[in-house]
């Protein structure tokens, strides 16, 4: 489920110092995303459910910018 690139797909970079794990639902699947301090990654091209290591969860359609800022969703 996680990308490298995608030209439809959810960007989000992990401004924390520390490591978070995101939970991804997506085509009723789950995993957890890994994301390291200062990484990117893409996911939900088609769209999906995460729940971010503060516990907020979003819906993505798949074209979402987000920064990981405290453990939460900052959706650009």
């Amino acid at each position: 489920m996680a990308m490298t690139g995608g030209a439809a797909a959810a960007s989000i970079t992990n401004k924390d110092a520390q490591a978070q794990v995101l939970s991804v639902t997506e085509n009723g699947d789950k995993i957890d995303v890994v994301v390291e301090p200062g990484a990117t990654v893409t996911i939900c091209p088609g769209g999906c459910f995460v729940t971010m290591p503060s516990g907020d969860r979003e819906t993505l359609s798949g074209n979402e910018t987000i920064d990981i800022v405290n453990g939460g969703a900052v959706i650009k």
